[in-house]
């Protein structure tokens, strides 16, 4: 549903940050309020250019990394409202911008990364994740995201993965 709300705003050249994001949660709080449901989700909407790169709505953290590995987190907390809950999140819906030079770049992840159990119990966490990419970043996009996950399987060894586990890595030339 999300997917289809997102697409049909941009076949019609929406994108304004309040009316995409007030537009799908609408879509989304009717849907699941017709399918007698309680589902809803987090969702960011990014948008970057000439080096500025825009960020709205609510999701986990944001991971910015400079070109010498320094990671600076964007908590995206006051960006938005959760998609699905309320009919109306125009009011909590804000903006942040964060300038990007050659070498920066950005990691998005999904709680299914950072609350991964090892077979003691133990979460890979936030702070392990940026450790890894810190230590990663002169790789290519490709080999940093190689190395955290690989890193993530390590740490939860045989253990079931009880969620979704998504990592995009997003590297400036």
């Amino acid at each position: 549903m999300v997917q289809t709300a997102v697409r049909t705003l941009l076949a019609y050249n929406e994108t304004g940050y309040i009316k995409v994001l007030s537009t799908i949660n609408r879509t989304i709080y009717d849907n699941v309020a017709r399918m007698n449901s309680e589902k809803n989700l987090s969702l960011v909407l990014l948008d970057y250019a000439e080096g500025v790169l825009k960020i709205s709505g609510q999701h986990e953290e944001i991971i910015v990394v400079r070109t010498n590995g320094e990671i600076e987190l964007i908590d995206t907390i006051n960006l938005g409202f959760s998609i699905g809950l309320v009919m109306d999140i125009s009011d909590f819906i804000t903006q942040a911008e964060v300038q990007l030079n050659p070498g920066d770049g950005v990691v998005l992840y999904t709680d299914g990364i950072t609350e991964a159990a090892n077979q003691t119990g133990q979460r890979y966490g936030l702070e392990r994740l940026c450790q890894i990419v810190s230590q990663n970043w002169q790789q290519s996009a490709e080999g940093i995201w190689e190395a955290a996950i690989d890193s993530l399987r390590e740490f939860i060894g045989d253990k079931k993965v009880s969620d979704d586990i998504t990592l995009v890595v997003l590297k400036q030339r």
